[in-house]
């Protein structure tokens, strides 16, 4: 897709524009069994192995993540130490004799508190800073990648759950990276190091302690699944109300043409609904599961107390002791509640990972060969379709091109008229490689399109489509996206061409004039004037014209369209029009009709023949006289 944006100045629309397919394999059938093969494999998978798609993100920050770690060693240190304090203060500080040891001791916990601040302040600046860095680079090669698919997985997946997977899941991932995983890191050291001095404390109480472990995994492992489960649901639920929304926004005026705003409204609750009440439950299975933990782990802690109780009136444990086993539990045992709590974060974020991982693990069908086949320098501008066949993914019986041939010349100007589905639009797709034929060959300056690199074929094109898409950038800019090293200068020459200059001109800023989103604040005549300019700047050998002239009123469609003649003058040019009267200077005229080319020549001999192109002719003509 970033090739097909950065080589012909448009972003191209997600569907086919008509007509489709028959017979042969399906170029977007992987795909879709690849979409469907990923969601199959997040319903049967229960574990947390797709965070494991962050461990590159997470490498390349490696000093950052090292940094994040140490202070949360001495974090978790100074914390265990404090416990000691405690029992010195408690054990030897109340002597007859003891007022220097109390002093002392104090201002040891005022040191090891200290450090404890220090080290937590550094540790939640460090984790912070890898969390956003990490989901920082995840959205650019999600972003990167997704420019890569071609048209064929857009039809199967809407572009909402693709900017849902961009914001909502990966900031999931970035709870987890920046403070989940700091959390968990914690409470894992806490209990770990906890264990080791209530071990030498005592080894009786200690096991005692133990036997509470086996109450904490067994809600873990029952709930734990559920709610990563839940949670990938919730978020599908979720992109789901995303696309929608994206879906109604981008056609805002023909929701409100047609007065079915509280329609649209009414159907994107419906669908938050869904979403909530997804989200609800898995907000159910998390509670249940932090119940189940919280209750087990102090329920056992006050056991164990009690046990450490007796052995202080045994005279088996020195108060002090006693003072520091019961810290050290209390600190155990928040912290495997806690852990319980960040488990249920861990499996909601695998379930985003498992979005993402998905998400990158698509592939485009269309892509470069290994080892492309370089076209031929200089560029002749030579087209030719052979025999071509060619469906859109999902449409096998109702074929866009059905054994199309057709040969163009260069320099040679190239009219392909013919009724609504016939097949024309899809010639430039091809042609411009947005997909790949089923059967025969696409090759432009004798090379076949599937050995070449997209890129480099596609920089021998200039598109300009029906649908004018522009960018929220200047005027400026939007001509120069034709060809970034473009100057001023030649961006104003390719405006003034396109009879665009004027109009610009007038704008607030003129060409630093930025156009809104799509370029809405402009005339539907103006926008495709500068999608014209825009193509013109590129100075490719190959034009290609769909419709071009459309949007334009009779007065600058006579003006644009010397234009473009002037600007076909050395160049391979298609034109694709349902105005026949646009196409009158054409050196060929091919009619195209269910996807095959049924005549061909000049617009006397087309209607001396009386065939389609007459009758289609006839029908113009006349009904504009």
């Amino acid at each position: 897709m970033s090739e097909t944006v950065a080589s012909t100045g448009v972003k191209p629309s997600a569907g086919p524009p008509s007509g489709a397919p028959r017979g042969r394999s399906n170029p977007g059938a992987a795909l879709v069994a690849q979409i469907n093969e990923g969601k199959s494999r997040r319903d049967k998978n229960k574990d947390v192995r797709p965070l494991r798609g962050l461990a590159p993100f997470v490498g390349a920050h490696k000093a950052i993540a090292a940094i994040a770690f140490v202070f949360l060693l001495i974090s978790t240190s100074a914390t265990l130490g404090l416990t000691g304090a405690l029992r010195l203060v408690s054990d030897h500080g109340f002597g007859k004799d003891s007022t220097g040891l109390l002093d002392r001791y104090f201002f040891l916990m005022l040191a090891v508190a200290a450090a404890l601040a220090l080290a937590t302040a550094g540790r939640a600046y460090f984790v912070n800073r890898l969390g956003e860095r990490v989901v920082a680079d995840i959205r650019a090669k999600l972003y990167a990648h997704v420019l890569t698919l071609d048209q064929a997985y857009f039809l199967k997946t809407r572009t909402g759950e693709v900017l849902s997977r961009l914001t909502t899941d990966t900031a999931i991932v970035e709870s987890l990276v920046g403070v989940q995983s700091s959390v968990a890191l914690r409470n894992v050291l806490l209990v770990s190091g906890a264990l080791i001095i209530m071990v030498f404390t005592s080894v009786k109480l200690t096991l005692c302690v133990l036997l509470v472990a086996p109450l904490v995994l067994i809600p873990l492992a029952l709930f734990g699944r559920r709610v990563r489960r839940l949670s990938a649901h919730a978020q599908d639920r979720l992109a789901d109300a995303v696309g929608y929304a994206g879906e109604s926004l981008d056609q805002l005026d023909t929701v409100q043409a047609f007065g079915r705003e509280a329609t649209a409204a009414a159907r994107f609750r419906t669908a938050v609904e869904t979403a909530f009440n997804a989200s609800q439950a898995r907000g159910k299975a998390r509670a249940v599961l932090t119940f189940c933990v919280m209750v087990f782990v102090f329920w056992g802690v006050v056991g164990v107390l009690w046990l450490a109780a007796q052995a202080v009136r045994a005279h088996q444990m020195t108060p002090g002791a006693l003072l520091q086993f019961i810290v050290l539990s209390v600190l155990a045992a928040s912290a495997m509640s806690a852990l319980g709590e960040v488990w249920g974060e861990i499996q909601k974020t695998a379930g985003a990972m498992e979005r993402i991982n998905e998400l990158l693990a698509a592939r485009p069908q269309v892509c470069a060969p290994a080892h492309p086949t370089p076209l031929p320098q200089p560029a002749r501008g030579e087209i030719a379709f052979e025999d071509v066949v060619f469906h859109y993914p999902g449409r096998e019986d109702l074929p866009a091109l059905n054994g199309f041939s057709l040969r163009v010349h260069p320099g040679e100007t190239v009219a392909l008229v013919g009724p609504s589905g016939a097949g024309k639009s899809t010639v430039l797709r091809l042609l411009l490689r947005f997909y790949d034929p089923q059967g025969g060959v696409v090759r432009v300056d004798g090379v076949d399109l599937k050995d070449a690199d997209p890129a480099e074929a596609r920089t021998r094109m200039a598109l300009v489509a029906q649908d004018a898409a522009l960018f929220s950038d200047s005027a400026l800019e939007n001509i120069r996206f034709g060809r970034p090293d473009a100057s001023e200068a030649e961006v104003r020459l390719a405006a003034r061409a396109a009879e665009a200059e004027r109009f610009v001109d007038a704008l607030p800023q003129g060409f630093a004039e930025a156009l809104g989103e799509r370029g809405r604040t402009l005339s539907g005549g103006q926008r495709q004037r500068l999608a014209i300019a825009r193509a013109l700047v590129r100075n490719a050998p190959i034009l290609l014209l769909d419709e071009a002239t459309s949007a334009l009123d009779a007065e600058n469609e006579r003006l644009v369209q010397q234009a473009l003649y002037d600007a076909m003058s050395g160049r391979t040019t298609l034109v694709i029009a349902h105005r026949l009267a646009t196409v009158l200077r054409a050196d060929r005229i091919v009619v195209v009709e269910d996807g095959r080319v049924v005549e061909e020549g000049r617009h006397a001999d087309l209607l001396a023949r009386g065939g389609l192109y007459a009758r289609l002719a006839k029908l113009q003509f006349e009904t504009a006289a």
